[in-house]
């Protein structure tokens, strides 16, 4: 029996990676500078640090560290307090889940502020139980902190819980520490969409009928401890 579900937000139920692909050029924009193509490929690779100091070297920018990447987290902010949007079918597909009496928790890599802020105007934080941040836990997707403690929190044990991703890595480690694992599609995540079918125990392209995910999820073995 399903008893919770924790959901991540970005690529999964909110429709924001775009910005982090466009972070840059946004960024370089408000400078009125033009940027080189590919620069959102080059970046995403890079964390936080490394993607600023590239754009001081690369664009020549007559400014500290600090300035630049207060200048960047502005932008990520802007965007989640003013534009975000759920993806597609998102919102009904949590209406699924509240009917079935589901309890919901976020769990993100996204910071809190930006998280709390996008929930909010889009009117569905008080749909969660509550939201954990990788940062807040000291540790990445890498590692399982985040969902065991969101099933802590819960009440519920991680073979009666589902956690849903749209990244590899996340599904690969939830499903390691136990969980019910279910991929949501995310372009973003095309060039392993092969091996994230594979490992999920249910694939979703999209956020579509609720009464037929919910009749293959009442269905999925449990692995017990």
């Amino acid at each position: 029996m399903i008893k919770g579900a924790i959901f991540d937000l970005d690529g999964t139920l909110l429709n924001s990676m775009p910005v982090w692909e466009n972070l840059g050029e946004l960024y370089l924009r408000s400078l009125g500078i033009e940027a080189e193509k590919g620069l959102g490929e080059i970046l995403f690779s890079m964390g936080m640090q490394q993607g600023v100091e590239y754009l001081i070297t690369r664009y020549h920018l007559d400014m500290t560290q600090e300035e630049v990447r207060s200048g960047v987290v502005r932008k990520i902010k802007d965007f989640y307090e003013e534009k975000v949007p759920l993806k597609e079918g998102a919102r009904e597909f949590l209406e699924g889940m509240r009917e079935k009496q589901i309890p919901m928790l976020i769990a993100t890599s996204s910071d809190r502020e930006c998280a709390e802020a996008a929930l909010r105007r889009l009117h569905i934080r008080n749909w969660f139980a509550g939201i954990l941040t990788c940062e807040e836990m000291g540790a990445d997707k890498k590692r399982p902190d985040i969902y065991l403690a969101a099933s802590l929190q819960l009440d519920t044990e991680p073979f009666e819980t589902l956690v849903f991703e749209d990244s590899l890595p996340a599904i690969k480690t939830a499903k390691k520490a136990g969980f019910l694992t279910v991929a949501v599609y995310d372009k973003t995540n095309d060039r392993q969409l092969g091996k994230i079918w594979n490992t999920a125990d249910i694939y979703l392209p999209g956020f579509g009928n609720f009464d037929a995910f919910w009749r293959k999820a009442a269905k999925l073995p449990w692995i017990l401890p």
